[in-house]
């Protein structure tokens, strides 16, 4: 075993050297010696036993020659392989659309700012400023990776920036208590009206409320907790189970009187409903909690297609709510604009910001206030009158 300047033992591979630099080598399986110094012990260690794992289960992420796909490919299926399946598909579409064209079939060690800089600025005239920003993330975040991993030694985006703006905060669309009022009284011609009314009374995403199924309701608690997601994917044509969204996204929500009557009244209803042999499915997925798999019994769905008696799809809703907002005399919107209402709508009637985001289902409280409450203009006035009824009383 290698030692340091004080004759005290730094483990098998590692010895210190007279500069105060410690070295650690090991040899491969192709015969050749691996040697690289280090400034403390510690990072001569890490290096030492990643560096024999690597080896020892062929895990080729150093090679000079490795080209941007093979980083991709490998940093997809090994580093980020727990990510939600949304934000895996995100990052696969944006790297093959506009990325790999430009710098798929370049080494990674020749990749220069300059490049980076090229992909973003073909994509300025046809694509929106939000995709944009994906793809700077997209390339931001798998080279940060192959940083830190010693595949490249400088990360080839330290300069470049993106132009194109993005969707302001303030643009994210919630209704007004007047609009919300007007799409409610249309929606009660709607069939999924219960779907529409639940969203506001409990701050769902689309997917959770898919994928509600009935043993999420607890009826004597008066609560429904999340803990799995049900999408439908378009290009393959299946349905698809997943975890929530995050960690943080496991929740378990008290339900409003409203909410627990909307869920009661389906529940009354489910056997009269009709139902499709695609609910005959049950689809697993695995629990991003504990990592064990898990089921979704599709003919315990709550909600499904009053025509069809299948689960309503993501894009169907929204076609739906088009003609509801053009019914209503209100301006359109999608189907995650009711969750910004919800919050909204909690921040108006004073509910803590800690504890909205916990039903929201955020990790953090940043992204709670910035992207998901908006206060209305008369909420605004209300507010600002009764500080100065309040300075009045003084």
């Amino acid at each position: 075993m290698g030692k340091n300047m004080k004759g005290k033992e730094c483990g098998k591979g590692i010895v210190q050297r007279k500069d105060g630099k410690y070295a650690a080598r090991y040899n491969a399986q192709n015969g050749k010696r691996k040697e690289k110094h280090f400034n403390t012990l510690q990072e001569a260690r890490n290096w030492l036993a990643d560096s024999k794992y690597e080896d020892k289960h062929g895990i080729n992420t150093t090679g000079a020659n490795m080209t941007v796909d093979a980083w991709f490919a490998f940093w997809l299926a090994n580093i980020v392989c727990d990510l939600a399946p949304n934000t895996r598909r995100n990052y696969q579409e944006r790297y093959e659309k506009n990325i790999q064209p430009v710098i798929g079939h370049m080494m990674m060690s020749d990749v220069k700012p300059m490049h980076c800089k090229v992909i973003l600025n073909r994509m300025e005239a046809t694509y929106a400023g939000s995709t944009i920003r994906q793809t700077y993330i997209a390339m931001g975040t798998f080279f940060k990776a192959a940083l830190m991993n010693e595949v490249i030694k400088k990360h080839p985006m330290d300069g470049v920036r993106y132009t194109k703006p993005v969707r302001a905060v303030d643009d994210i669309k919630f209704l007004t208590i007047a609009e919300q009022n007007k799409f409610l009284e249309a929606a009660k011609r709607s069939h999924n009206s219960r779907q529409y009314e639940l969203l506001l009374e409990t701050g769902l995403r689309t997917s959770e409320l898919i994928g509600l199924t009935w043993d999420a309701i607890d009826w004597k608690k008066r609560t429904l907790t999340v803990n799995k997601t049900l999408e439908y994917r378009h290009k393959q044509g299946y349905w698809r189970a997943g975890p929530p969204k995050t960690k943080q996204s496991y929740r378990t929500i008290p339900l409003t009187d409203k909410a627990y009557q909307i869920l009661k009244s389906c529940y009354d209803e489910r056997d009269g409903r009709k139902e499709s042999e695609v609910l005959d499915q049950v689809l697993e997925y695995m629990d991003r909690r504990s990592g064990e798999m898990k089921c979704l019994i599709m003919r315990d769905l709550v909600f499904v297609n009053w025509r069809t008696g299948q689960p309503a799809k993501n894009s169907s809703y929204d076609t739906h709510l088009y003609k509801l907002c053009d019914e209503a005399g209100i301006r359109r919107f999608c189907m995650h604009a009711l969750r910004h209402t919800y919050a909204t709508r909690a921040i108006e009637s004073g509910m803590p910001p800690k504890v909205l985001q916990r039903l929201l289902g955020h990790a953090s409280i940043k992204t709670t206030m910035d992207r998901y409450v908006h206060v209305a203009d008369d909420s605004m006035v209300s507010a600002v009158r009764a500080f100065e009824q309040y300075g009045a009383a003084r």
